[in-house]
């Protein structure tokens, strides 16, 4: 029975997300085609093979993280904090997909960066979440003594501790986006979940516009950020499987 609730969920969600995207998706496709076809018919020196080649290069070096800027590229995703954030991406598994070594030696040690990697994270993920835990039992426990309230201390404790965290890590967050990365308050928000879940797909990550200037606190800040709302929201997930359950 499980397996079948499993099963049908995921198809809901396939058949909701087909209708949903193929529109989008077919429409596109014609478009992109038709901006090909424009481009060969308007400057007949280009040629089709050439053309072909000259897109996968610059899809290629996207990816890479070079981006043509005028007469020059722009380089960054590779310096220490680009770095340092693309490590916490890949030992909490959640792997944007963005950005990936491009070398044999950077492949490997990111293969044994990782193994080693993502059970410290989980061990530190659920330290901190103990943590949290013990913190809300406890101001739970004074209101007890203070109000001689039993069950409805702990609720209190408990909607407080779920309000501070949505605040702090999913609700906040997006006005942060909005100002440093140009997105609206719904991808800033849908970004947060996507990241904080692990999701991670990758269509947006914070500082990759070569357009913007970003501070230097700004990837290690979010990566904090990552760290202690993954463990708050493994708590949620936590309480959503043994309601489930």
């Amino acid at each position: 029975v499980l397996l079948l609730a499993y099963v049908g969920y995921v198809g809901l969600g396939a058949g909701v997300l087909q209708a949903l995207e193929r529109p989008a998706e077919v429409q596109a496709a014609q478009h992109l085609l038709q901006q090909h076809w424009e481009l060969l018919a308007n400057h007949t020196c280009l040629q089709g093979p050439a053309l072909q080649r000259l897109i996968e290069g610059i899809i290629q070096a996207y990816k890479s993280g070079i981006t043509l800027q005028g007469n020059t590229t722009s380089l960054g995703r590779w310096d220490f904090s680009g770095s340092f954030f693309f490590s916490i991406s890949a030992i909490t598994t959640i792997g944007y997909g963005n950005l990936s070594p491009s070398t044999v030696a950077g492949r490997i040690f990111c293969i044994l960066f990782a193994l080693f990697g993502i059970p410290l994270n989980l061990v530190l993920l659920n330290e901190i979440g103990q943590l949290m835990l013990l913190g809300v039992q406890h101001c739970a426990r004074c209101l007890e003594e203070v109000f001689h309230w039993q069950k409805k201390a702990s609720l209190l404790i408990k909607t407080c501790a779920l309000v501070t965290g949505l605040l702090l890590f999913l609700l906040l967050p997006p006005l942060l986006f909005s100002d440093k990365e140009g997105w609206s308050y719904e991808e800033g928000f849908y970004y947060s979940f996507i990241t904080l879940s692990t999701i991670g797909f990758g269509d947006y990550v914070i500082g990759m516009n070569p357009d913007h200037t970003y501070p230097g606190w700004y990837k290690n800040v979010i990566s904090l950020w990552i760290l202690f709302g993954m463990a708050w929201l493994a708590l949620v997930i936590k309480f959503c499987i043994n309601f489930l359950e």
